[in-house]
């Protein structure tokens, strides 16, 4: 297999696009895009390939995977044109495996992201009734090695108080009182460019998978543990 590693071009022209966010300087250096967008395309798709092997992913392409470099702004308060980063997104195939896979390469703010980011309303509720019910299953492996060697702790958006149907003094309110369930790792800006890069983003998408398989357990049953789909 071909090893493709991000070029230290690819982040110059991140670093060059942070410091002109404009139509008229993206236009000029469009080329300089294009080649940065086709390298982190085909890192992409080398990542796939081996994420393929250890897990089910839906995503079919490198190119499918990336996110927009233009910013919306209708929806924004940064009203810059473009988003000085790189950014793809992997999801997870069929109804049986839940939670998705996220990189972002920016750079002093390279990192991946994998959890469940915004499980719908009754995803919700079913995530927090089984830590209500089974908060030692939820400790044990959050804290397990694959996790604690790979990721700081749990993030995400977290109301302010005790969701409606639960006690605010259970043991692991903290846990229920999240909205996502989001494990992130950091990077360096010399790692992103090393050439084993993929293969460490590879290994670390790979150790959450017993957090994964034990969620994707939970919203596949009822709460008598019986399949609901």
């Amino acid at each position: 297999m071909e090893n493709h590693t991000i070029a230290s071009s690819s982040i110059t022209f991140l670093k060059n696009l942070e410091k002109n966010n404009n139509r008229d300087w993206f236009i000029e250096n469009k080329t300089q895009y294009t080649t940065a967008q086709s390298n982190i395309i085909a890192f992409a798709d080398q990542l796939i390939t081996l994420m393929s092997t250890n897990d089910a992913i839906e995503t079919v392409s490198g190119k499918k995977s990336l996110y927009r470099i233009y910013n919306d702004v209708r929806f924004s308060k940064d009203k810059s044109p473009y988003k000085s980063r790189f950014a793809l997104g992997l999801q997870r195939a069929t109804n049986l495996k839940r939670g998705g896979y996220y990189l972002h390469i920016q750079p002093g703010n390279n990192f991946l992201a994998c959890g469940f980011f915004s499980p719908n309303p009754d995803d919700l509720k079913r995530i927090r009734k089984d830590i209500e019910l089974n908060p030692a299953a939820w400790r044990k492996i959050l804290n397990s090695k694959s996790i604690t060697d790979n990721f700081v702790e749990l993030t995400g958006n977290v109301i302010p108080t005790s969701p409606r149907g639960f006690a605010k003094d259970h043991e692991a309110i903290d846990l229920i009182r999240h909205k996502q369930f989001i494990l992130r790792h950091n990077f360096t800006n010399q790692e992103v460019t090393d050439p084993q890069f993929v293969y460490k983003v590879n290994e670390i998408f790979k150790s959450v998978r017993p957090f994964f398989d034990y969620l994707s357990f939970v919203l596949t049953t009822d709460l008598n543990g019986e399949t609901i789909i």
